[in-house]
């Protein structure tokens, strides 16, 4: 087995489940091979075994890079997998479980070039920035956020950074299209409160806060939110455009994106707002009416859209119910036209002459948000050369997640493109057995 598949699979081992027990044994998993390979990491846990660990190496240049993925996971229900999602076994040439692409197989990725340069000798063309963190799959409180706030010196010099969710390959006729995010919604958790009159669940309803808060839910469920052309959108329309030989109807975009299929789905959640009610909570007992009723939704805006969507979502909780934010998280973006992002594109044409880079603007959200606030403009990059039958965004936070051990090896080389030091690099970029 290659040195990624292995540090993958070993990773998907330690249930890090959020909620759950918490990031520790993966994130001293991650410190030791550091150590290993003579990188000093830095270990910090703000909360008990929600551990981040954060490491720099020196480059040729002081102006660094950071490069950020998570160490948690969301949760697997084991009887609704083919094979168990803490297994980290690899079978039918990919290495299955929770994490495999949500990212615990970017952090292999990373974790094996740096100990490769380690073997031999070669430095970053710049500083790198290493961090593995807790959390991100809640809010980040115990793992960015935390780790901006209180180690902020470690980030010194960081002007780019590069993680999840942008960089993997989906077919495309002859060619492969690789999106590079350049930019993602922004998140707006809330919850909801509706008051009312307590009593008797016999008499007439007077002010019922279960009704009024159930009434608020199917205006924001229902509410059919207008398309936006955001920059980010619009660049990554005009090249898939080049790239298929035909127009895509900018006024039928919704339309478009599904008769595009897998292709559409880069831009098909992108091109709006989106609100979706996740949770309710209320009451005691079946014959007694609440006086309080409590929600949460979901909420994402597009970059430059925030109050937009603010404003909707008062419209339609209406008077008498209110709104908190559990998250909110403005929508972060990076320039296309920019040295950094030629860069990206070169590294994944320089392994695969067939791909074709496009940007986009991711539908989620990731920890680049807290990285924002330091002026750290993020990529989403973990390159990864899938096969025709994955399908990428079917798998994130989906069952039976897995991710071709071709592909992270892929992956490995693209780094390395990318980040080596042309200078110090002692070998040929090319496929090497480590990987």
């Amino acid at each position: 087995m290659s040195e990624v598949a292995q540090i993958c699979s070993d990773l998907i081992r330690f249930d890090t489940t959020n909620p759950g027990a918490g990031e520790r044994p993966a994130a001293e998993y991650v410190a030791t091979l550091l150590s290993d390979a003579g990188i000093e990491p830095v270990v910090f846990e703000p909360a008990g075994r929600r551990t981040s660990v954060i490491a720099r190496i020196p480059g040729d240049s002081p102006e660094a890079l950071l490069i950020h993925g998570h160490l948690d996971v969301v949760p697997a229900e084991p009887s609704d997998w083919r094979i168990h999602p803490f297994s980290g076994e690899v079978s039918d040439g990919c290495v299955w479980g929770r994490g495999a692409i949500d990212m615990k197989g970017t952090l292999a990725m990373t974790l094996t070039l740096v100990r490769d340069w380690a073997r031999h000798g070669v430095r970053p063309d710049r500083d790198i920035v290493l961090a593995f963190l807790a959390d991100e799959e809640a809010t980040g409180e115990h793992g960015a956020r935390h780790a901006v706030r209180h180690h902020r010196e470690l980030f010194d010099g960081c002007t780019d950074a590069i993680s999840e969710s942008g960089g993997y390959s989906v077919a495309a006729g002859d060619a492969r299209i690789y999106p590079v995010a350049v930019g993602e919604r922004g998140t707006a958790w809330m919850r909801l409160t509706a008051t009312g009159v307590a009593g008797h669940g016999s008499r007439p309803p007077v002010d019922n806060a279960v009704a009024e808060l159930c009434h608020a839910m199917s205006r924001i469920a229902s509410h059919r939110w207008p398309v936006r052309l955001t920059p980010g959108v619009a660049a990554l329309i005009e090249d898939l455009s080049a790239i298929l030989g035909e127009r895509i109807d900018l006024d039928r975009l919704e339309e478009e994106a599904r008769r595009l299929g897998r292709i559409g789905d880069l831009f098909g959640a992108q091109i709006r707002n989106s609100a979706n009610p996740t949770m309710l909570r209320a009451g005691y007992k079946v014959n007694v009416v609440p006086g309080t009723a409590e929600g949460h939704v979901d909420g994402r805006f597009l970059p430059g859209h925030r109050e937009e969507f603010l404003q909707t979502i008062d419209r339609l909780l209406g008077p008498r119910v209110t709104r908190e934010f559990v998250n909110l998280e403005d929508a972060p973006s990076a320039p296309v036209d920019s040295p950094f992002f030629d860069r990206l594109r070169a590294a994944l044409v320089a392994e695969d002459p067939s791909a074709r880079p496009v940007p986009y603007v991711m539908a989620g959200g990731t920890d680049a948000k807290s990285f924002a606030g330091l002026g750290i403009k993020g990529y989403g990059f973990a390159p990864l050369m899938l096969t025709p039958d994955l399908d990428y965004f079917g798998m994130f936070h989906g069952v039976d997640e897995r991710v071709p051990v071709e592909g992270l090896e892929f992956g490995v080389r693209v780094l390395n493109r990318l980040l080596a030091s042309r200078r110090t690099a002692s070998r040929d970029l090319g496929p090497h057995p480590a990987f």
